[in-house]
């Protein structure tokens, strides 16, 4: 039978406002049938807390029932509930001795809160192994095509000066606009993430993502180019940003290891994997800079159509809002509302855009996370840098071809892929010492890291002579990146832990500062190069990055002193939120 809440479905309230079932309601409970769960609505009561906002103080009526213990016994041997066509409705009970809103006055209507059943295979975080590892990997698709496009756009200068008449640093220009994009954007996406859901922002940001290689391929001068690539990198951005919140959607936080660790490898090894197919791609005189960007459109046309047929939506707020809008539908009843309510969008913008520097200029462990915000800004401007040095360092001084550097991009990958074997170690470290050490449990790959940087820099400066075998570089570039995917995943997941729910929005500041590192680094990246070479000018970067070395020994050793200082912190531990 359909069973649906009304409002003429209940007794005149009289004592029931006091919480009491009348004795006959509870006889005709006992006497009924067994709820048909297939097409009826699951009704529970939850007394607030003492002292705790109710929907009533917002102005909302809620029905005040207490449920009998042989309602809650049938219930529990009941079979399970069929949840596609059922939804759980919660009315919360007024603490003893508070003013219900029915002895204010009445004429309000009443409220119907819909939430998720126990287990509900509906929600997110409850979806199977194999579905959470599918999603995961789409998404994280977008994150290794966004990568792919920093890499393989630098090796079509040569061609593209020729194309469109124009200089290396035009070109230049093009490269460090991408990542402009990347830190500006989600200061505003996480906000219409909230309001509107992740799928739609996929859908939108990919297919703006593939089109913009459109505008790339056909631009008629270099000004188009660098607005197309500037494009580019804002669509981008979703793959740089919303996919760790995907990944937080669906995994608990026991099982995120693995899935962030798929994220970063695709952050960092799409680069060289992008490298050596944009190096041969360029060297094929019928080809050049624009069949690089004509090949990753059809890439990104493939990401498109898995994104609209295989991603779902994964935030819980927005699937229970579909839910409670089924149910209206259904019913006709608009009184069902989701319990995990959303806010306003301008509201979100707000916080989203002054909420990451609030936490970067007020909060302890951001404030003093600058010098680590530092060090991954550093190294990823460095890998700017890289991109535009090792083609010339190769060419110059090795004689090698355009596909040829390319291949020595291979280091790229195998220095991330290295890194990722060992995050996998951090976290088995991580479980281990989390009970003595906590949260700086997770900086034990950085320590390591902190040497990888230096040594890896200061090979690849003093191989730079053409009588040292360019082995030697390549030896030097792997360590370096090992080193930069190490501190890359160790950033993500300390200031996750550390700040919980606030994460997002530590994370953000975090990506600002280091993509606009990215942005300005290659700016200056040849003309340092002139002045310097290439010996001097890496040494440069090998005596900064030791500089940076005890920054994950003092955060080891302090950590838990400036994490107690701060009032972020400190709600996310006392929710549970960090760990």
């Amino acid at each position: 039978m359909e069973s649906n809440p009304t409002a003429s479905s209940h007794p005149t309230l009289r004592d029931e406002e006091k919480g009491v079932i009348d004795e006959s309601v509870e006889k005709r409970l006992s006497d009924s049938a067994p709820p048909d769960y297939a097409n009826s609505t699951a009704v529970h009561s939850s007394a607030a807390p003492s002292g705790r906002e109710t929907p009533n103080e917002k102005g909302e009526d809620v029905i005040w029932g207490v449920v009998d213990e042989s309602v809650e016994k049938r219930l529990s041997e009941s079979s399970p509930p069929d949840y596609a066509n059922s939804t759980a409705v919660h009315s919360s009970a007024a603490p003893s001795g508070r003013e219900t809103p029915n002895e204010k006055g009445a004429g309000k209507e009443d409220v119907f809160w819909v939430d998720f059943e126990p287990n509900d295979p509906r929600m997110p975080m409850n979806y199977s192994r194999s579905k959470k590892w599918v999603m995961t990997i789409i998404a994280a698709g977008a994150t290794f095509l966004c990568s792919a496009g920093v890499d393989a756009y630098s090796f079509g200068f040569e061609s593209m000066m020729r194309d469109l008449n124009c200089t290396e640093f035009q070109a230049t220009v093009g490269l460090s606009v991408y990542p402009l994009g990347f830190a500006v954007v989600p200061m505003f996406t996480a906000a219409f993430s909230e309001e509107f859901g992740r799928r739609p922002l996929y859908i939108v940001t990919s297919i703006g993502f593939a089109c913009m290689f459109i505008l790339i391929a056909l631009a008629p001068n270099i000004q188009a180019v660098i607005v197309g690539r500037f494009l580019q990198g804002a669509f981008s951005s979703t793959g740089a940003t919303m996919v760790g919140g995907t990944i937080a959607d669906i995994w608990a936080g026991k099982d995120r290891g693995p899935p962030m660790a798929v994220f970063s490898l695709c952050a960092v090894f799409s680069m060289g994997v992008a490298g050596v197919a944009a190096g041969w791609i360029e060297e094929n005189p019928n080809l050049g800079w624009k069949w690089i960007q004509w090949i990753q459109l059809i890439l990104a046309g493939i990401y498109v159509f898995l994104v609209i047929f295989f991603l779902p939506e994964t935030r819980a707020t927005i699937v229970l809002h579909e839910i409670a809008k089924k149910k209206r539908k259904e019913t006709g009843d608009n009184r069902y509302k989701p319990k995990l309510s959303k806010l306003k969008v301008g509201r979100l913008i707000y916080i989203s855009c002054t909420r990451p520097l609030r936490l970067l200029i007020t909060e302890p462990v951001v404030t003093s996370f600058i010098s680590s915000q530092l060090w991954i800004g550093f190294c990823w401007g460095v890998l700017f840098c890289l991109i535009e040095s090792v083609s010339g360092v190769f060419r110059t001084l090795h004689h090698f071809s355009v596909g040829q550097t390319g291949t020595a991009f291979v280091t790229v990958a195998i220095g991330s892929g290295i890194g990722a074997l060992t995050n996998m170690y951090q976290e088995k470290l991580y479980q281990k010492h989390y009970s003595k050490h906590g949260t700086e449990a997770r900086l034990f790959g950085a320590m390591l890291a902190a040497f990888l940087l230096p040594i890896g820099m200061f090979i690849y400066a003093w191989s730079s002579f053409s009588f040292v075998h360019w082995i030697a570089l390549c030896i030097g570039i792997v360590l370096f990146m090992w080193g930069t995917f190490i501190v890359y995943c160790t950033v993500f997941s300390y200031l996750a832990d550390c700040y919980g729910p606030y994460a997002s929005s530590a994370l953000a500041a975090q990506s600002l500062f280091r993509n606009i590192l990215g942005t300005v680094f290659p700016l200056f990246t040849q003309q340092m190069y002139r002045r310097l070479d290439y010996k001097w000018a890496n040494t440069l970067f090998g005596c900064i990055t030791i500089l940076l070395m005890p920054i994950p020994f003092i955060l080891f050793r302090y950590g838990p002193k400036i994490r107690m200082l701060s009032k972020f912190s400190r709600e996310a531990l006392e929710s549970g939120q960090a760990k």
